[in-house]
């Protein structure tokens, strides 16, 4: 007789497992197995977040060094005529539109002063947040907009927005800086500063994007800032 034998004929109990410990191996086995498999879903879920903000945090950077390029660029370059006011227009802005002349550069296009046209498109309010900003560009030539042949479509630049809006400040009558407009009215000069607000669709707004446009000041005889005519 084996030694495993005697031992369990001493002890008055079989050789091997009984049914209890491997129900209770198995049960220690699976809660393993869970909770091994919960941490790595979390660990992957973080992943993932994190990706998504990192990704998020380029493209917001993207979106706006790419409008803080082109308004620091804007020219006091005409690109139409108000008949009205019999003056040239060099700059309109709007709440939810913004035009102005820039040098584009060789790889956006052929190079030379472009008409920047920006446009908030959609509905933004609300909890959906389908609002978005497209970018068209035409040429400009002896303060007209010439039209290319084919047309050059719109680019979009950002768009799942809650909230998009353009605002303008400039100088006073006193040389001061005066209060935000949501409306420029002086479409023959440039504003001083233009104010770009975005707002995610999930609420969050994007980091503030104040641009000063250098073009738009000079200074007089007595060294004071005056705006470019």
């Amino acid at each position: 007789m084996s030694r495993v034998r005697r031992s369990g004929a001493r002890t008055g109990r079989p050789g091997g497992f009984t049914l209890i410990e491997v129900l209770l191996a198995t049960v220690l086995l699976v809660a393993g197995l869970a909770l091994a498999f919960t941490t790595l879903g979390a660990a992957n879920r973080t992943a993932i977040r994190g990706e998504a903000m990192a990704d998020r945090s380029e493209h917001m950077r993207a979106v706006a060094g790419f409008l803080r390029s082109r308004l620091t660029a804007t020219r006091p370059v005409a690109f139409g005529f108000d008949e009205g006011k019999g003056t040239p227009i060099r700059f309109v802005g709007e709440p939810d539109r913004l035009r102005f002349v820039a040098d584009l550069p060789d790889y956006l296009g052929r190079g030379g002063p472009y008409l920047h046209d920006l446009t908030v498109e959609g509905d933004g309010g609300g909890e959906g947040g389908d609002a978005r900003i497209s970018l068209t560009l035409s040429m400009v030539l002896a303060g007209q907009t010439i039209e290319e042949s084919p047309p050059r479509p719109p680019e979009l630049l950002v768009e799942g927005l809650r909230e998009a809006r353009f605002r303008y400040r400039a100088l006073d009558a006193e040389g001061r800086l005066g209060d935000w407009q949501d409306k420029w009215e002086i479409s023959e000069r440039l504003p001083l500063l233009v104010e770009v607000t975005l707002v995610d669709r999930d609420g969050q707004a994007w980091p503030p994007l104040v641009v000063s446009l250098p073009l738009a000041v000079q200074l007089d005889g007595a060294g004071l800032p005056v705006q470019q005519l």
